[in-house]
């Protein structure tokens, strides 16, 4: 059945990659290139079912656990981090390791690691079950209390209220994250923060880029897969601006009767979405006017690690 057409596609920008998920990517990639098959992956590298896809084609096999890697193979951890536990496991069977955490969420390991050595308990604003939130609490797992939403800030306990700080998930949404650190705040006078914000630049710019083309939109179409963090929060923002919102993995998943009516279509995609699966989604929605907002430009890039660095 064709898609009712609408008359103009709002394009947000920034969108799609971001420098972390480019540099994840290349990392496999270069391993490939450089090892031959196969390269084990654990977890997805990014969370993207068609990135995922791409990498399997060329010899990459995605792992949930490091048991299911053969002993003295190579292994690459994703860009959402691993546990210390982890990374002793890899040791103790002779793994051959590319690590493809993202620098910014490096970031956050290493800010756990400081604030729980001088006497700490850390208050980290994220989703449980997120891999990145998994590898974030093994770094102190005795000083470390989860924090997922504003109930909980309201309720947390901590032995010290005058030794607390504070740490978040880099793929939050900004302005919930702001209310539930406020309320930590209100509770806990001491309370230390990260000198900078631990929510990534992509996430951040992404979300500002949205907000500038949700209110203008009849509906908002987020090009991601269901398990991407910081593409769920922008279907959420757009709710929350009042204007119906679809989180779709690509333009196969476009259905006629969200369509029906709507003249102008806001369209982005989160940080893990490959750019080409924007331009089937306008393809998709036919002869259209093609506006871009952009918020800001990115010209972050992170370099490889050495063990896949080009000579």
């Amino acid at each position: 059945m064709p898609l009712p057409v609408p008359h103009t596609v709002l394009l947000a920008a920034p969108r799609s990659f971001c420098a972390g998920v480019e540099r994840a990517i290349e990392i496999v990639d270069q391993a490939l290139e450089q090892r031959g098959r196969p390269v084990y992956v654990r977890k997805q590298i990014v969370h993207n079912a068609h990135v995922v896809a791409d990498l399997e084609a060329k010899g990459a096999v995605f792992v949930e656990e490091l048991d299911e890697v053969p002993s003295g193979a190579t292994v690459v951890f994703s860009a959402h981090g691993v546990s210390p536990a982890v990374r002793a496991e890899a040791d103790q069977r002779a793994l051959s390791v590319i690590d493809a955490t993202c620098p910014l969420v490096a970031k956050v390991h290493t800010e756990v690691r400081r604030f729980a050595a001088r006497g700490d308990t850390v208050l980290l604003v994220g989703h449980a079950g997120h891999e990145e939130v998994d590898g974030t609490l093994g770094e102190a797992p005795e000083d470390i209390i989860l924090v997922e939403d504003v109930a909980a800030a309201r309720t947390v306990t901590i032995p010290d209220p005058e030794r607390v700080s504070y740490l978040t998930q880099t793929t939050l949404a900004v302005d919930e994250t702001a209310e539930i650190v406020a309320v930590l705040r209100s509770r806990f006078p001491a309370l230390r923060g990260p000198a900078s914000d631990d929510i990534c630049y992509a996430t951040t710019n992404r979300q500002h880029a949205l907000s500038a083309v949700a209110t203008d939109a009849d509906l908002v179409l987020v090009v991601g897969s269901s398990n991407s963090s910081n593409s769920v929060r922008l279907v959420e923002l757009a709710k929350r601006a009042g204007t119906p919102a679809y989180l779709i993995d690509d333009a196969s998943e476009i259905r006629p009767e969200w369509l029906t009516g709507v003249r102008t279509v806001g369209l982005t995609a989160g940080a893990s979405a490959p750019p080409g699966l924007v331009d089937e989604v306008v393809a998709a929605l036919g002869p259209v006017t093609v506006l871009e907002r952009e918020f800001t430009t990115e010209s972050i890039r992170f370099t490889l690690p050495a063990a896949v660095r080009p000579s």
